[in-house]
């Protein structure tokens, strides 16, 4: 399986203080429908940290059965306990799914070689193609790019990257060092283009929870090679992109911007607070600049 194209970061909705099924699945509905190429329930998107562990499998379950093999599901079942990734990366296989996000562990900060053993352990668990996932600023390491080819070349399942420590040449880097048919994923939905023009071949996004066909348009023209409509494309849909990203921590506005449309009810769960009600008049006036609210 390759990865390339766009992939949907999904919230994970809540009412009532349980996972909101039906608001899953038209969510889920609406991104098939858009002709994304995968979702990703459970990542940092989907509030994985504030779920237990029965919930988690709850929900990369609800994702399969819903999207029902009409896309890709890629079951973030990451972890800073190794024991703990296998276990939970086992089940998702058996349930189903078509490959695995693999956070770099956070909080206890390993090194290189940690990571590495990590990775390779959480890898030969199963046969879900591995989509290693770099986000230092929430992790407090980085995978490094020697890690990254180690691992590509010794583990036969790990054959993608969502990177998403922002920088431009770091995606320079990796294209030198790993296999030419090693997917890079863009993380960041305003440095997709960038990163695409660099050798990256995706994106997994955030915006594209609430603007689903306006993301996979300006992947596909990315990654078209379509120069012109490329550089038209991020100027329309950056403000977006931007706004979506900064009015308060990930993911807080992009379920304020579901809950605003009704998609979804405003809870969150703590620590996450709801975002402000100053922001919130801010946001829907971005929504409705772009057709996303009426």
């Amino acid at each position: 399986m390759k990865y390339e194209g766009l992939y949907t970061a999904l919230i994970t909705p809540f009412r009532d203080g349980v996972v909101d099924e039906k608001a899953f699945r038209a969510l889920i509905d609406a991104q098939i429908e858009a002709g994304v190429t995968g979702i990703v329930p459970v990542g940092t998107t989907g509030e994985s940290p504030t779920l237990s562990h029965r919930e988690h499998s709850e929900v990369i379950r609800l994702a399969i059965e819903y999207a029902a093999g009409r896309c890709q599901v890629i079951a973030g079942t990451g972890s800073n306990s190794t024991a703990e990734a296998i276990s939970m990366t086992r089940e998702a296989a058996a349930m189903g799914a078509d490959g695995t996000l693999q956070v770099c562990p956070y909080y206890n900060k390993p090194s290189q070689e940690g990571l590495y053993r990590h990775f390779k352990a959480v890898a030969e668990c199963s046969d879900l193609p591995v989509l290693l996932y770099n986000i230092p600023g929430r992790s407090g390491v980085e995978i490094a790019v020697g890690t990254v080819a180690r691992l590509a070349a010794d583990c036969p399942t790990v054959v993608a990257i969502k990177e998403a420590g922002g920088s431009v040449d770091r995606v320079n880097q990796l294209v030198q060092a790993v296999p030419d048919d090693f997917g890079i994923l863009s993380g960041d939905d305003g440095l997709t283009v960038p990163f695409i023009a660099s050798g990256a071949r995706g994106l997994v996004s955030v915006t594209s929870n609430v603007a689903p066909r306006q993301m996979k348009e300006l992947v596909d023209a990315a990654l078209s090679g379509d120069g012109k409509r490329t550089a038209e494309l991020q100027k329309k849909y950056y403000p977006l992109m931007k706004g979506l990203m900064s009015l308060d921590v990930n993911p807080v506005p992009i379920k304020a911007a579901l809950a605003l449309r009704g998609d979804i009810s405003w809870e969150l769960r703590l620590p996450l607070a709801p975002l402000a009600e100053e922001k919130r008049a801010v946001l829907a006036d971005l929504l409705r600049r772009f057709g996303l609210l009426s």
